[in-house]
């Protein structure tokens, strides 16, 4: 049987290719969830890289069906309701510290996002320069579900959406496909999967840091996407009505105005997400967001480092623990804890 360490040093895959560094999650099995080793490794890796003039770029993948469903905030949740809060504090403080040194990083990043994209994953790359996505891209912030909210940087990225597509991707924990993703900005590039490995090939081939040389070879293998003809992204107009409102409750009522004016299956699923999302969580990422507009990347991060550290406790909520239960440990899918009194 392999030793713990060994196995840890798997979770990584580690390459130089020419003078680039390509990094490959790889916890296909747990859909490469970011564990505090790979955390740290890549924190480690890119800091290392940073000063080392051989390395011109980094190129970041998932091995599997994932790019990253997330952070391993199951362990997370179960030390901290043993009461040992304080290794969930310095999990997500190597995280944040990974996504703000990528969010200011002085070489591009490259990131492929062949297949599903939540909560972690999207901070660990998000914030790089370039951001390509494939027929195969499912992009989701699902934690407002769990009793967290969007962290990992989401007050800073999802606030620059147009409109209100940010309250409502983070609220709602919509699934975006790669063609939305290309739309709202949260990807850069859209490549077809079946051209990723000529795309990975031609970037290792490049000797400059130089972004716009990096962008000008995906290009080249890029494609523009059509929405489909249901895709959330068409509804803009209400999106932009509702979402805009300056509370919880006052969403909530417009949507439901909307819903008793027209028949539409789309609003009443978006009130029902709600309604069963933690109402703690949806009122700490509105405040957030809406306070992330105006605020640089690392001073969101440190906002929502103060507020997870809070959770992590139970001070002001249990639906943490209760979520992390119900959705990713017993998966009932009945949280037994929440109220929207």
């Amino acid at each position: 049987m392999a030793s713990p360490a060994k196995l840890d040093k798997d979770q990584v895959l580690v390459e130089r290719k020419s003078s680039a560094r390509v990094l490959t999650l790889n916890r296909p099995k747990q859909l490469n969830a970011l564990s505090f080793y790979m955390v740290s490794k890549l924190l480690e890796i890119f800091h290392d890289d940073e000063g080392n003039p051989d390395v011109k770029l980094i190129v970041l993948k998932g091995n599997g069906r994932a790019f990253c469903a997330g952070g391993d905030v199951a362990a997370v949740a179960n030390d901290a309701r043993g009461g040992d809060w304080r290794f969930g504090a310095i999990f997500f403080d190597t995280e944040y510290k990974m996504n703000y040194l990528m969010a200011t990083y002085s070489k591009p990043q490259v990131s492929i996002l062949n297949g599903i994209v939540m909560g972690g994953g999207a901070g660990a790359s998000m914030h790089g320069r370039f951001r390509v996505v494939t027929e195969k891209t499912v992009f989701a912030m699902p934690e407002t579900a769990l009793g967290l909210f969007p962290d990992v940087g989401a007050s800073y990225y999802l606030s620059r959406l147009a409109g209100f597509f940010g309250e409502y991707v983070g609220l709602t924990g919509a699934r975006l496909d790669g063609a939305e993703m290309l739309a709202c900005g949260l990807a850069t590039h859209f490549v077809p999967s079946s051209k990723l490995s000529s795309l990975e090939e031609s970037l290792c081939k490049v000797e400059t840091s130089d972004p716009a040389i990096v962008s000008a070879i995906i290009d080249k293998y890029s494609e523009q996407p059509s929405l489909k003809k249901d895709s959330v992204y068409h509804r803009m107009d209400i999106i932009n009505k509702c979402f805009s409102r300056k509370t919880v409750e006052d969403i909530l009522y417009s949507l439901e105005t909307e819903a008793m004016s027209k028949a539409d299956s789309w609003i009443s699923a978006t009130v029902e997400t709600l309604k069963k999302a933690s109402p703690t969580s949806l009122k700490v990422f509105l405040r957030l967001i809406r306070e992330g507009r105006l605020l640089g990347v690392g001073q969101c991060l440190v906002y929502e480092y103060r507020i997870v550290c809070h959770i992590l406790q139970g001070h002001h909520s249990k639906d943490f623990f209760e979520g992390c239960r119900a959705i990713l440990i017993d998966k009932d899918r009945k949280p037994k804890v929440r109220s929207h009194n």
